[in-house]
């Protein structure tokens, strides 16, 4: 599956979408990356006059990219509303500021789903 037939399945809204695309995928992982545009209606409230990305924001981009991409990746059959994350442990070593891209690299150390 192409990267453009994944971003096409996302089940996200364009104010809340965390996928600006993939550099690499395949059965064993995907990294991609998204940028934080300054105009992300999140900033103008977190923080006033000093604003930082939210870390539930950093985590939801992580899933979009990490997750559900991939697993859109491994199963193209499986429908969105199937894909969820139970579970996370996330260390943030870094504030991420306003125009500022992240990239997200997930590698498969389990997968649940039964084909």
């Amino acid at each position: 599956m192409k990267e453009g037939d994944i971003l096409k399945r996302l089940p996200y809204g364009k104010d809340f979408c965390f996928v600006d695309g993939i550099n690499e995928i395949h059965e064993n992982g995907v990294v991609g990356w998204y940028r934080f545009r300054e105009s992300e209606s999140f900033y103008k409230h977190h923080f006033k006059n000093n604003p930082v990305t939210p870390g539930v924001i950093l985590i939801e981009c992580m899933a979009q990219i990490g997750l559900v991409c991939f697993g859109i990746y491994l199963n193209p059959s499986l429908e969105h509303a199937n894909i969820v994350m139970t579970e996370n442990h996330v260390i943030f070593e870094k504030i991420v500021l306003p125009n500022e891209v992240v990239i997200v690299s997930s590698t498969l150390v389990y997968y649940r789903f039964n084909n």
